[in-house]
Formats: structure tokens, sequence, C-alpha cells
């Protein structure tokens, strides 16, 4: 047991990768109700992510720590065993983001008898040779980690399903914070905008990420084409290698396609607000299937409708239901995308009903209840049996 007073202040150490723009809240918001110190053990260096983007700080304790690359895929932070082994902590979090420090973080709590809590948002294990032998591991932490923080239901229901005892199980739903989406657009910006996109009184499908294998582009592409009596504009806001490949498609299919390179996160509240429709197309890759898709959550601060693949967490997840707070279709099935984009730009009526129940499905998704979960794991981690 952790002879501690339950009253008292919870102190603890964060592991994650780096502060995305999308973390600075939640971490604030952390650091509101604990005292919690974060180690960052990247510098924002990820193929997945743009530089542009950068890496962010806020109003937390924190450190970037520095560390070298062993291969392109292991990055190795000797900081990080001296802080670990040193800390006068009640309970170790660690993000399931990087290779070196969950196994080190884990050794090293059991070692010192610390809580240790993860927090994770896969819910299918990569299938590459690397994850395949690391996976006993891996299945092994999760089972006898003293709690796990989870993205949503659909982690949680995988992690049970290889035997994680569902007490230990801590939902978090994924959030942004909404404050920066939810501002308003007046109608002569949104028209403007849409002026410039190329749509003018069209319909606007938006989609926002990475240009990536994994986004199933080419599907809304497919789609996109199948829609040709409704002449919507394509705008795709990113970047990333399937950009020419995509134009190509584009262009032989008859597709309108708008690509944007880059936006800055908080400018990208206007595009939301323009489109008719957000898609999110993601499909199951041999890296796994996408842990949430947080411009879900994005778009629906703009009471912007969304389609989802079944491989999108945020809709596996329950945020995205079905003819609720959104519509869903089977991942790499262009023309049920299709057939689902037709009845949302068909039906102004359904988007908008679509559009309003997920803006109010979104403002359950905040960084407060993110947080009440992390201290709801620390606290069962802090006074349960190591």
């Amino acid at each position: 047991m952790i002879a501690e007073d339950p009253g008292r202040r919870i102190r603890a150490i964060f592991v994650s990768n780096f502060c995305p723009h999308y973390r600075v809240r939640t971490y604030e918001t952390l650091a509101r109700k604990m005292d919690v110190r974060f180690l960052f053990v990247s510098p924002g260096d990820e193929e997945y992510w743009d530089p542009r983007r950068g890496v962010r700080r806020g109003d937390f304790a924190h450190e970037y720590l520095r560390g070298f690359h062993l291969t392109p895929g292991l990055r190795v932070t000797p900081g990080l065993v001296a802080r670990l082994w040193r800390s006068d902590v009640d309970v170790i979090f660690m993000a399931l983001a990087d290779r070196f420090s969950v196994p080190i973080g884990y050794g090293l709590a059991r070692l010192r008898r610390k809580p240790f809590v993860l927090w994770t948002g896969l819910w299918q294990h990569p299938d590459t040779l690397f994850h395949r032998l690391t996976f006993p591991l891996l299945r092994h932490i999760y089972r006898h980690a003293d709690a796990v923080v989870v993205y949503g239901a659909h982690v949680r229901g995988y992690l049970t399903g290889l035997g994680v005892a569902p007490e230990r199980i801590f939902v978090a739903e994924h959030a942004v914070d909404n404050g920066v989406y939810d501002r308003p657009v007046s109608e002569p910006a949104r028209s403007r905008l849409r002026a410039e996109l190329g749509a003018g009184d069209g319909k606007i499908v938006l989609y926002v990420g990475r240009l990536a294998p994994s986004k199933g582009l080419s599907d809304l592409v497919r789609a996109a084409a199948a829609l040709a009596d409704l002449r919507p504009v394509l705008v795709l806001v990113g970047e990333g290698e399937l950009r020419q490949a995509l134009e190509a498609q584009a262009s032989a299919s008859g597709v309108q396609a708008r690509f944007v390179p880059h936006v800055a996160p908080e400018e990208l509240y206007p595009y939301y607000a323009a489109a008719d429709v957000l898609a999110l197309p993601s499909v199951t890759t041999r890296a796994g299937k996408e842990p949430w898709g947080l411009v879900v959550n994005e778009a629906m601060n703009q009471a912007t409708p969304v389609v989802a693949s079944s491989a999108v967490g945020a809709a596996a997840g329950g945020l995205v239901r079905h003819g609720e707070t959104g519509m869903v279709f089977p991942e790499g099935d262009a023309a049920a995308l299709a057939a689902v984009l037709r009845k949302v730009l068909g039906d102004p009526a359904l988007a908008r009903r679509l559009g309003r129940a997920g803006r109010e499905a979104v403002g359950r998704h905040t960084n407060e209840r993110m947080a009440e979960a992390f201290l709801a794991a620390a606290g069962r981690s802090r006074n349960g049996t190591l």
C-alpha cells in the first residue's frame, strides 16, 4: 500500500513524446489538480508530425529531454532513467508513444514500487515485425499496470479482450480545447472563404489531416466522383506523400479538388464553418487503426456534420453515432461513403440535425473530464495494492 494521506494532492511524473497544440490545455488542467511534472522524450520529429506545428509549452512544469536515435524508430533518452529513479512521486503516468520510455518506465516503477498508469489510444495492435515481437511485453504491461487510461470505450473493449481487468481501465474521452474551435464565423467571412475555395453556393466536402495511405483518401476521391450531379468541391487541408497521386486521381475523375497545404491549428475553425460536411475516411493499415481523429471534435464545434469510417476511433468510441451525431460507413467502401455523403449533402434538415447533435455531444468532451479520469486512475493506483 502507499502509506500517504489520501487527502494530499497527488504528486506525479507524466511521460509523453512531446506536447502538441491540442494537449496544452489538457496538461494545464491536470497541473491544476495534481502536482505533476511532464517529461517529454521527443523534439517532435515523428514521421506523422508536421514540423510547422512545432511542439508546445504551457503553464505546467515540464522538461524536454535530450536523446539520440539508435535506429530510426528507437530514440533513447538517458536522462529519463535518472529522473524516474530519483523522483519523489506517488504515481508515474506513461503515454504509449515511445518504444524506449514505456518498458523503461514500467520497469523502474516496479523496481521502486511506484504505481504505474499507462495512457493509450490503441485499439488494434500494429502488425509489423517489431510490434509482433514486442506484443507479449506490451500485453504484460497492459495487464499489470496499476491503471490504464484510454481514449474511449473502443480502447476499453480492446483491452478487456486482452485480459485487462475492467476496474483498472479509466476512460478519458479524447478532447480538444473547444473554445478554440467554437468561435463564431460571420456569414460574410464564411462566404469569402467559400469563394476562395471555389465553392460559391456549391457544396464543400472537407478533409483535414495528413495525405497518407492510412487516411483512405483515394476512397474519398472516388466517392466525390460518384456525386458528380451535386458538383461538390473536395477541399483537402494538409500535406503528405499522396498529394500528387490524389491530384492526378481527382483530375482523371473530374472531381473539383482544392489542396490547402497548411493551416495553423488555431486558424482551422473558419474552414469547418465553411464546409457542408467533414469526411474522415481512415482505413486499417499494418500500423493499426485511427486512434481517435480529433478533427471530428474540431468540426463538431462548428456544428459541421461529420462522416467517418468504421476505422475511426471517434466513431468506434461513440462520439460519432450513425444517424444521431454523424454518419458512419464501413472502412474502405467508397460506394458506402458516397451514399452517406449524398444523404448529408442532399438533405439540409438532416445536415442541421446532425450538426446540432454533434455540437452538443462534443461539448461533453472536455479537458476537465479528461483530467478527472487521470485523477481517478491515479487515486486508484495510489490507494491500491502494488
